[in-house]
C-alpha cells in the first residue's frame, strides 16, 4: 500500500505538455466495450515501437496514436476495439517504449513514445523479464495491461539506481511502492 505521506510528483513541463497534447479527448472506455471478434488483421507493433499495416510503416503519428488509444490486452492477445468490432494485431515485444525518465521527489515519471507520461507506483508498477542469454528487460504498466518497454538508455539508468529494501530483495522504489529484481538477476 503507498504511504499517503509521499511528496507530491512535479513533472517536468516537456511531459506535462506530452501529456496534455495526448490526452485533450481523453481515453475510450475499451475496457467496457466487449464487441465480437472478427479476426486477426495485417497490423503489427515491432519490437523498436513502429506500426505497419501491411507490411508499410504507419507514417502518421496522429494516426498511430488514435489507434493506441483502442488498443487492449485480451488474456494476452492485443486487439484494437470500438463499440462494434474487435480485431486482432501481432505485438513483437510490448506495444509501447519508455523513451523518457525522470526522478520527481521519490517518484519515477516516463514518457512513452506516443506521449502517455506514467508515474511508477502501486497503480502503474514496474516489472523485470530475465532474457534468456541473461539480460534484464525492464517495463512500466501503462494502461490495463499494456507495458511499455524502456529503451536500453533508460534501462540503464534504471539499473543504477537499484537498491536494497532491507529484506533482501534488490529492486526500485517509486511511487511508495518497491519493485523487486528477479531472484535469478542477482542471484
Amino acid at each position: 500500500m503507498a504511504d499517503q505521506t509521499q511528496a507530491q510528483v512535479v513533472l517536468p513541463q516537456r511531459f506535462i505538455e506530452a501529456a496534455q497534447a495526448h490526452g485533450e479527448r481523453g481515453l475510450p472506455p475499451v475496457e467496457r466495450w466487449n464487441p465480437p471478434y472478427c479476426g486477426q488483421i495485417d497490423m503489427k507493433i515491432a519490437r523498436d515501437g513502429r506500426w505497419f499495416y501491411m507490411g508499410t510503416p504507419i507514417g502518421r503519428p496522429a494516426l498511430v496514436r488514435l489507434f493506441s488509444t483502442i488498443l487492449r490486452n485480451d488474456d494476452g492477445q492485443h486487439v484494437l476495439v470500438t463499440p462494434v468490432e474487435r480485431v486482432g494485431i501481432v505485438v513483437e515485444d510490448a506495444p509501447f517504449l519508455a523513451v523518457e525518465m525522470e526522478w520527481s521527489g521519490e517518484s519515477l515519471v516516463f514518457r512513452t513514445n506516443l506521449d502517455d507520461v506514467v508515474v511508477a507506483d502501486a497503480v502503474h508498477p514496474l516489472r523485470f523479464v530475465l532474457e534468456p542469454g541473461g539480460g534484464l528487460k525492464p517495463y512500466v504498466k501503462v494502461r490495463g495491461d499494456l507495458w511499455a518497454l524502456l529503451t536500453r538508455s533508460l534501462a540503464q539508468a534504471l539499473i543504477e539506481r537499484i537498491e536494497e529494501n532491507g529484506q533482501g530483495q534488490s529492486g526500485i522504489a517509486s511511487g511508495g511502492a518497491f519493485f523487486p529484481l528477479p531472484e535469478e538477476a542477482y542471484a
